[in-house]
This record gives structure tokens, C-alpha cells and sequence, in this order.
């Protein structure tokens, strides 16, 4: 793949969290301005608890950053920002290609102020420096602020709440900048382009995979008969470039939600019995040349039962650890120490995710169905810019194309 990239692009180093781009050299700066005719950014931070001054660096700002930077290129056609489906937070219903609007809340909480969440976050930072606080417990507690502060204007996490901010810039800035917001849901590996599967770096839904897998994963949290809206990695692609085309030198901003729930939905029970059936016919060889053997997880179907799980399996033996080792003058510290790390980060992970694995939304795609069409109607070339999600049958996807794809480039 690297290949293939290192043939097509020219690598320019910069920095979309600061003004200008970060761009050094004055002479390429000029060069680009003068001749770059589409602008596609898909810069961000995906971490769903970011630090929140990093998140609201690249994901806020940087879409503002970019876009007054598209303004310059005198011939700029179009701008193409990728934000997520997400923006709609745990919002239940066919959720429409909205924009999300300045200062509008997801939960009716009035006050929202990008430049106060700004100040307040380098705030935060210049508070807990100034109070001499190491950078990994600056770093968590940036974190937890950023959670913080997207729950109170009712977002699930820093992740989507600070991409939601980057629209509402683009939004309120982009004047008569011909803009694109393309949102795509869980983006999985290539459906065919430029070959099936593949995927590079552990993402979303692929972690559970390689953790099944690898048989670390006995019990799994989610509404099973919940929609998990994901899309080929490949569609995305070709929508963008359909999106590039039908909206060049059109002033205007219009948004395409690009996924699969409302077209051709696939559920959390069908996501486990895939991977069951792969890993039974194609167990995983561990470090010692055996087979992983694999069974059907239990499922728990809501946060009190995995709550009470945790508490009769870990919670209690922790507190029994505690009392230990109070008893024994601190002898078992460190297996105590671990264990509660151990336990506060599994459920950390599971309160970040939570929203996702009980999500109760679909993301309508009127829009993006219009441009399907176009694309069928206007070009010859319809077959290679392919982005419907009707045309995947899941279960050969997952089997035969994703989980081998997650097996080659993720498993180590």
C-alpha cells in the first residue's frame, strides 16, 4: 500500500491545528494557493477520550484553520471536510443530513461557546502546570475535562463533540466557499479498491475481533439486536470523490451521511455469529503453535448486568485483595495495584463505548442517495465509483473479506 501511495502524492509537512497550516517554507506555501484545486480534509483525532486542548486543536479548529486556508487558493473548486455520523451523539430515530448548527446543543443546554470551551481548556492546562502536575496526570485529567465538558452539552465524548464544533465553524465561516460535509459512520476495511480488506491499525469494532480471536474475550456488552452501522472503507473513498465532482464551483454547503443502517442494516447478533464461524473454521495460532479455540461469547444485554458481573467476578475479590493486603502491611500492593488499574480501565472503556453498543439511531442518506444516482446517470464510470451499501452481502463481506483483511494486516 505504501507503494502505491508514494506514487500518487507528494508529502508536504504541516500542522492544521495552527493558522496557515503550519506551512515553513513561504515559496511552497505560494505554490500551493496558486494551484491546488480541491481540498479534501480528513485530519482529526479519533481518540474518543483526546485530551480535550489536542481534540479541539485539530478536530475544532483545524476545520477552521483548513477552511480559511481553502478561501486563499484562487482556484479552489471545492472544499470536502470528513466529520463523522456520530455528531448526532446518542440520538435515537432516522437522524437526518442536518447541519449542526452554532452554539445549538445536542441536549437543549444553553451557552455553548467555542471560543469559551477554547479559553477554558488552555486554562486547565496553565492550572495544573502551574500546580507542577506531571504530564500523564495532566494528560488524564485533560481527558476527563473533555469528557466533562461534551456531557454537559450532551455529547457521549470528546471525539464527537469537538467534530461537531469543527461544523458549526465551517458552517458559520464558509461564506460563498463551495463545501462539503461528508459524515461516514463505522468505516471497516475495503469492500474491493485497491484490494479487499485491507485495513491498517486496530479500530472500532476490529479491537473485539482481534480480542475474540485471540480467545482474551469471553463476554461481550450490547443490545444484540441494535443496527451498527458500518461502511467499506473503499465506499467512503468514492463518495468523497462523486461528492468532489457533483459540487465543484457550487457555492453552498450540503452534507452526506455515508453509511449502511437505513439501506442495508446489519446487527450486533449477526457481527458474533461471523466471527464464531471464522474463527471456528480458521482458528488463530498463538505464540506456541497452538490453535485458539473459540466459543460464543455471553452477551449482556444492558450496563446492570455487566455491572453486576464486574462486581461479582472482580469488584469483590478486589476489595477482599484490599483488606489483604492491609492486613499483610501492603505485602500484595503491587498485585493490588495492578488488578485496580486493570478493572478502572476496562471500565472506562466500556462507559467510551457504551453509547455505540446500545445505539438506537439510523442515519438517513437521502442526500447521498441523490448523488448515487447522478453518478449513474452522468458517467460511464459508475461501476468504479461504487459507495451503495446494498450491494454487500455482510455475511460474505465479514467472513470471506474483513475478519481474513483484520487477521493479515492487524493480528501480531
Amino acid at each position: 500500500m505504501n507503494s502505491i501511495v508514494s506514487e500518487k502524492l507528494t508529502m508536504v509537512p504541516g500542522d492544521i491545528s495552527k493558522e496557515g497550516l503550519g506551512l515553513q517554507d513561504s515559496d511552497l506555501r505560494e505554490e500551493i494557493l496558486s494551484q491546488v484545486d480541491v481540498i479534501v480534509n480528513l485530519a482529526a483525532t479519533t481518540n474518543f477520550d483526546e485530551r480535550y486542548d489536542v481534540a479541539l486543536g485539530l478536530n475544532t479548529m483545524g476545520a477552521k484553520y483548513v477552511m480559511s486556508f481553502a478561501k486563499l487558493c484562487v482556484k479552489l473548486e471545492v472544499l470536502v471536510h470528513v466529520s463523522t455520523a456520530y455528531v448526532w451523539g446518542e440520538k435515537a430515530g432516522l437522524l437526518p443530513e442536518h447541519p449542526c448548527l452554532m452554539g445549538k446543543s445536542l441536549n437543549g443546554t444553553p451557552g455553548l461557546d467555542i471560543e469559551t470551551e477554547i479559553r477554558i481548556a488552555n486554562e486547565e492546562v496553565r492550572r495544573l502546570r502551574s500546580e507542577q502536575a506531571s504530564e500523564a496526570a495532566i494528560t488524564l485529567a485533560l481527558k476527563d475535562f473533555g469528557l466533562k465538558r461534551a456531557s454537559i452539552y450532551g455529547w457521549p465524548n470528546t471525539y464527537v463533540f469537538t467534530k461537531a464544533m469543527g461544523e458549526m465553524l465551517i458552517g458559520e465561516h464558509r461564506r460563498n466557499l463551495p463545501v462539503v460535509i461528508l459524515r461516514p459512520a463505522i468505516i471497516t476495511s475495503t469492500y474491493k479498491e485497491p484490494f479487499p480488506g485491507w485495513v491498517e491499525g486496530i479500530r472500532t469494532i476490529d479491537s473485539v475481533a482481534v480480542g475474540y480471536g485471540k480467545g482474551k474475550l469471553t463476554f461481550f456488552l450490547c443490545d444484540v439486536e441494535a443496527i451498527v452501522d458500518i461502511v467499506p472503507a473503499d465506499m467512503v473513498v468514492n463518495a468523497i470523490i462523486a461528492a468532489m465532482v457533483a459540487h465543484a464551483n457550487e457555492p453552498g454547503e450540503v452534507i452526506y451521511q455515508v453509511g449502511s443502517s437505513v439501506r442495508n442494516p446489519v446487527r450486533y447478533n449477526d457481527l458474533h455469529d461471523y466471527g464464531f464461524r471464522y474463527f471456528t473454521r480458521k482458528p488463530w495460532i498463538n505464540k506456541d503453535g497452538k490453535p485458539v479455540t473459540v466459543h460464543k461469547c455471553t452477551v449482556m444485554s444492558s450496563m446492570d448486568s455487566f455491572r453486576r458481573y464486574m462486581t461479582l467476578r472482580y469488584l469483590l475479590l478486589l476489595k477482599g485483595l484490599e483488606l489483604v493486603n492491609i492486613a499483610f502491611c501492603k505485602y500484595f500492593e503491587g498485585t493490588y495495584t495492578d488488578l485496580n488499574r486493570k478493572i478502572k480501565f476496562v471500565m472506562r472503556l466500556v462507559e467510551l463505548y457504551r453509547p455505540y453498543l446500545f445505539f438506537k439511531g439510523v442515519f438517513d442518506d437521502l442526500n447521498t442517495e441523490k448523488l448515487r444516482i447522478a453518478v449513474r446517470e452522468t458517467t460511464t464510470e459508475a461501476d468504479m465509483f461504487y459507495f451503495d451499501p446494498k450491494i454487500i452481502d455482510w455475511e460474505d463481506y465479514f467472513i470471506n473479506t474483513h475478519i481474513s483483511g483484520v487477521v493479515k494486516y492487524v493480528f501480531k
